[in-house]
């Protein structure tokens, strides 16, 4: 893992962007390489991968935190060989990392308030969180939508009910390290003999033996399962947003819970219309006559069509508000609403007698119908008067 990138870089950001750069960033890059956007093609995979584990950090107030301060280090424990630790070995004069530091001071000093702690290798573990990536249409997006996941997923083995220990056999106190799953061990240095603790290798530092494993899950208390989970997309999730699904993720070690499912979601674009967190924008092109002597018209809608009175005289980019007619908030019962951009669209190829008709009716107009184009002159007018 020592090539691994910054996660900064991955989404193009610098140290200290904002949450709303933050998704922003996300959003392009996982719509960019997503596997459903680039079938068969490796690379854009593993970068979607990159991606989503860059974000699930940032993403995190305290994991980012962490990650500023420590890098890899502080977010990964299998990072550099072992976590904080890890991440510092041989930092201070080639001592074996954080543990070996802290027994150091005690030695000296009796310890940083009566010595270190150590988690208990046998207390209950809360199995890590899975990561999904789904994509959605728009439509669905507003409305909400039911949709089956499968994944790969550890649970409790069934036969040993995770002890990893043969029915009929259990796990055994290693003898060495009495359970701790630390030895102490002795290391000559310049000051003298420093006592130090190190992961027990008789155990592998998880306290216990297990003399008879399971045959099915083969000592390791999990087997690998595969799912069909059923979530509920809310209406009104929106693009880059993710779902936690409590208790579906991996099974925990040792009795301990199951972490959870994070499902985030990329909404697909739609053919007309954009949204604006709750809010829907939409342009409606309308004929030169429905601008002028107004008259009713349909208006798409996420809900279908509707129809609106034009008045007379609208002008180009007017924008019209159809209160409510937004997409739901999320657990909320209001909507937002929607905005309706008129455009005009001026007609093409037109016969000589339309070509007349307009003529003659451009003829019969005078500057109290043109009320944009009068300000203007006169304004233009007043400047070259100066």
């Amino acid at each position: 893992m020592a090539d691994k990138r910054d996660y900064y870089e991955v989404l193009g950001l610098q140290k200290g962007a904002s949450d709303d750069e933050l998704k922003q960033a996300y959003r392009k890059l996982s719509r960019k390489y997503h596997p459903d956007f680039n079938p068969d093609n490796a690379e854009a995979e593993e970068k979607f991968k990159e991606i989503n584990e860059a974000y699930e950090v940032l993403s995190d107030p305290d994991k980012r935190s962490r990650y500023d301060q420590f890098g890899h280090a502080g977010v990964d424990p299998s990072y550099g060989g072992g976590g904080y630790g890890g991440g510092f070995t041989g930092g201070f004069g080639g001592f074996g990392g954080m543990d070996d530091l802290g027994d150091i001071f005690n030695s000296f000093f009796g310890g940083f308030g009566g010595g270190t702690s150590r988690a208990n290798p046998n207390a209950p573990r809360r199995g890590q969180d899975i990561q999904k990536n789904i994509i959605i249409d728009f439509m669905d997006a507003c409305n909400g939508k039911e949709v089956d996941i499968r994944l790969s997923r550890l649970e409790k083995c069934p036969d040993c009910n995770g002890s990893g220990a043969e029915k009929g056999s259990a796990k055994e106190t290693c003898p060495d390290c009495h359970g701790t799953g630390q030895v102490k061990v002795a290391q000559k240095t310049p000051f003298g003999m420093i006592s130090s603790q190190k992961p027990c290798t008789k155990c592998g530092g998880k306290g216990s033996i297990i003399k008879n494993p399971c045959s099915k899950c083969k000592g390791n208390g999990r087997v690998t399962v595969e799912k069909a989970i059923t979530v509920n997309i809310p209406a009104g999730i929106d693009d880059g947003q993710t779902i936690r699904v409590s208790g579906q993720g991996h099974g925990g070690l040792n009795g301990g819970p199951s972490g959870d499912l994070l499902v985030s979601v990329t909404v697909r674009p739609h053919a007309i219309f954009e949204r604006d967190e709750y809010d829907i924008h939409t342009e409606l092109p309308i004929t030169y006559i429905q601008a002028a002597l107004g008259g009713e018209v349909d208006v798409p809608t996420i809900d279908g069509t509707v129809s609106y009175n034009i008045p007379e005289g609208t002008q180009p980019g007017t924008i019209f508000r159809f209160k409510g007619k937004g997409v739901k908030k999320l657990n909320r019962s209001d909507r937002g609403n929607q905005y309706v951009k008129v455009t005009i669209e001026v007609p093409t190829n037109l016969s000589k007698k339309q070509k007349d008709l307009l003529k003659e009716f451009e003829a019969s107009l005078d500057d109290k119908n043109y009320k944009k184009r009068s300000s203007f002159f006169d304004k233009l007018k007043q400047a070259f008067d100066k």
